[in-house]
């Protein structure tokens, strides 16, 4: 139910709430406090495993219901739309909860850890009549619109390769943020907190997407080759190269590690007949054939506000990052599910820095290896790199998102 506006306010106003309120889910705070003092939002729930923390420029406001009991918030506050940013298996569940009291969804990534999963939640959608958004934003990136008009006016001749190449760093600490932090299972379900699937989850929808609106119809996955690789006994990867050779469209190789040396933010390489572009995707930077550099393009679209116009205009506004978009992604964290545990490169491999929770391990040339590898459209394995080690391969012949 969308409530009227108080007055003075230019329209209704959709009852939100917040499962996950802690940690990313202060982002989602800070942004829903945006759109309540824009008089388009009212925050009616947040709901936490632990106390609510303070966000200084999110305060809740005092009619909101605070709780850990999600079920009991959706039954007290009602709310229109409910953001989900909790740990990735638990999202199948608390969603379900969600779509059956009668909201709409915005869902953090990943959505889901399976196609099987996936497929549960389109009948959900379907069977409830709701509608569930993915928390992909730079989907939402006047970036990614631009190169978008630019393939389509043919600037890149016929897309031949897309790659991407980022090098992140990340802690000790990182990795004991939670108990589901580095794992690829917790109390028998997967979780698969890794490189691909969690803070650089980024880097392969967005891929996947530029690889869509160079074919025009969503990637149909005929094959994906996965390396992974560790620098620390964790069960996940937090260093990987992986190929999609898509049933139609040009490859895709995505070549990105969490023990970087350089800082690459995140680059979506676009090679075709008459040009390249590189889409720098967490920044909003774009360089286009016969561009000197890279330059910002600002205007990225909210994924929530997006939503609360789609529920105003269904036809109109398209959703930016809707479940069927994800359905590749999704498939691709089916194919790591599946696949071996990570390679752990040993010390002599690796650059120590810090102490305690602080402290980071980097791969010596690790970011020469994946540029070469985003470059050239490679696995690491198929470079001169010697603790690389030949790929995981999954036919998914006769894949389908339905």
């Amino acid at each position: 139910m969308t409530r009227d506006a108080p007055a003075g306010t230019p329209g209704p106003v959709t009852r939100v709430a917040l499962i996950g309120a802690n940690g990313h889910g202060r982002s989602h705070r800070r942004v829903i406090a945006g759109l309540q003092a824009a008089g388009r939002v009212r925050l009616v729930g947040l709901v936490d495993v632990r106390p609510v923390e303070d966000e200084p420029e999110a305060p809740v406001p005092a009619d909101t219901l605070v709780g850990t009991d999600h079920r009991a918030m959706l039954a007290a506050a009602e709310p229109d739309v409910v953001v989900l940013c909790t740990p990735p298996h638990t999202h199948l569940p608390i969603a379900s909860d969600v779509l059956a009291a009668g909201a709409d969804l915005l869902m953090e990534k990943p959505p889901v850890l399976s196609m099987a999963e996936h497929r549960r939640l389109v009948d959900l959608l379907a069977r409830t009549g709701r509608v569930c958004q993915v928390g992909f934003q730079a989907l939402g990136s006047a970036a990614l619109a631009e190169l978008a008009a630019a393939i389509d006016a043919g600037r890149l001749g016929t897309v031949t390769d897309i790659s991407t190449v980022a090098s992140w760093q990340r802690s000790d600490g990182y990795y004991a943020r939670a108990p589901w932090a580095g794992r690829r299972t917790l109390d028998g379900r997967p979780v698969l907190d890794g490189a691909l699937a969690n803070p650089l989850a980024h880097a392969v929808m967005q891929s996947l997407a530029v690889a869509e609106l160079a074919t025009g119809a969503p990637v149909v996955p005929a094959e994906i080759e996965l390396e992974r690789y560790r620098v620390r006994p964790i069960e996940v990867d937090d260093t990987a190269t992986l190929r999609v050779v898509p049933v139609d469209g040009p490859p895709i190789v995505v070549a990105v590690t969490l023990a970087g040396e350089d800082f690459i933010p995140g680059e979506v390489i676009v090679t075709g007949t008459a040009g390249r572009a590189v889409l720098e995707y967490p920044t909003d930077r774009l360089r286009l054939p016969g561009e000197a550099g890279l330059r910002t393009v600002p205007g990225r679209r909210g994924l929530l506000a997006n939503l609360l116009d789609h529920r105003a205009d269904p036809v109109g506004v398209p959703l930016i990052a809707p479940l069927a978009r994800t359905a590749p992604f999704t498939a691709v964290l089916e194919a790591v599910t599946g696949a071996p545990e990570p390679t752990l490169l040993d010390d002599d491999r690796l650059v120590t820095t810090g102490t305690g929770a602080d402290r980071v391990r980097s791969i010596r040339g690790v970011n020469a290896a994946l540029r070469q590898a985003a470059e050239g459209g490679l696995l690491l394995s198929e470079l001169p790199v010697p603790w690389a080690v030949g790929p995981h391969r999954v036919d998914l012949t006769g894949f389908t998102a339905t």
